[in-house]
């Protein structure tokens, strides 16, 4: 824990926290069991989101995480291969669950950006045979996260999905933060969603809820995405107490993602002229950005601890990478404070 106390949290958007008026809906809420299906708050969250998403059906769940693996436990079978981005979430930030609990390994791709394409996916196909692995399941992550928040096009996932399903596979995508991308690009989510055989939302970053994320895909995966949900401890009992903040952030959340993405231009634009500093991508696309400070030779961790002197989070993501996240608990202010004290420890800290 720092020392400090935290007056700018740029780490992840992950550290939003639940508005007043995010509280009262919360409180409430009309609640039942809802592993008996009882609780109507939790059902109308999964049919809003099935239907927001293009989907058949949906299921509430505790964490983003838990939708990946349970996606993976449905999808796959000992020995499956899953291929993803060698810098996606499911490779480096899960706890190697895909082969912890499904028995499935990775093959990643090499991509700065978190992007791919089927020219590169089709090399990494596995000729059937029976000492090999079972090429399964490719996976996207909209938007990429290490990749700098950037968009997976509508045309990109169709392509890439119809390539997938012509060879048998199964396209699942990391939504994460597939509502920054609809905001930021003007294309309704389910246009990126409706191709993939599943998909998931998280509530608990750029939305504000303090947990939460539902998974949706056909009827018969969400079926089996049910008894996976319980054989993992999921079941949430009155979680419509949870739930109404979903909704709560899908009425008024939602289109305010653009402001995040208007102070992450803010940021970089004030940052990219320290000299020696990389800011990536160069152009922001979303809430996420990256300085690379290799080029002034300045340890990351060095300007993480000096900025969090005067209160400011940021991430370490490599020894020479920061990573800086906006969400709904940052303001136009805090952009700039963030910024000036950014700029001055940079240049105040040796080449």
């Amino acid at each position: 824990m720092p020392s400090q106390p935290i007056l700018i949290d740029l780490r992840s958007d992950t550290a939003t926290r639940p508005s007043e008026a995010m509280r009262r809906a919360m409180a409430e809420a009309k609640v039942g069991d809802e592993q008996r299906g009882e609780d109507p708050t939790t059902l109308a969250l999964e049919a809003r989101v099935a239907a927001l998403l293009g989907q058949e059906k949906a299921l509430f769940l505790p964490s983003g995480t838990m939708c990946n693996q349970i996606a993976f436990l449905v999808h796959c079978r000992p020995g499956d291969e899953i291929i993803c981005a060698a810098n996606a979430h499911v490779f480096g930030s899960e706890g190697a669950g895909a082969a912890a609990l499904a028995g499935a390994q990775f093959r990643p791709i090499a991509t700065e950006t978190g992007l791919f394409c089927e020219a590169e996916v089709g090399p990494l196909l596995r000729t059937p045979r029976h000492r090999s692995p079972r090429s399964r399941v490719v996976t996207v992550e909209q938007t990429t996260n290490r990749g700098g928040g950037r968009i997976w096009s509508q045309a990109a996932i169709s392509g890439l999905a119809a390539f997938v399903h012509t060879n048998g596979l199964i396209l699942h995508m990391d939504g994460a933060r597939l509502m920054n991308a609809a905001v930021a690009s003007g294309v309704p989510a389910a246009s990126f969603s409706q191709p993939c055989d599943s998909v998931w939302i998280d509530l608990s970053k750029g939305l504000g809820c303090p947990l939460g994320a539902v998974l949706a895909g056909p009827a018969g995966f969400i079926e089996e995405a049910l008894v996976w949900k319980h054989r993992l401890g999921g079941a949430m009992r009155q979680s419509g107490i949870v739930a109404a903040a979903g909704l709560y952030a899908l009425d008024h959340n939602v289109d305010r993602l653009a402001e995040d993405h208007a102070h992450a231009r803010r940021f970089a634009g004030r940052i990219g002229s320290v000299p020696g500093v990389i800011v990536t991508p160069a152009d922001v696309f979303t809430n996420i950005v990256f300085l690379d400070l290799s080029a002034r030779n300045l340890p990351a961790k060095d300007l993480a601890e000096k900025v969090m002197e005067a209160g400011i989070a940021v991430n370490v993501e490599g020894p020479s990478l920061i990573r800086i996240v906006t969400h709904l608990d940052i303001s136009g202010a805090d952009i700039d404070r963030a910024a000036a004290v950014t700029a001055d420890a940079i240049t105040g800290m040796a080449v």
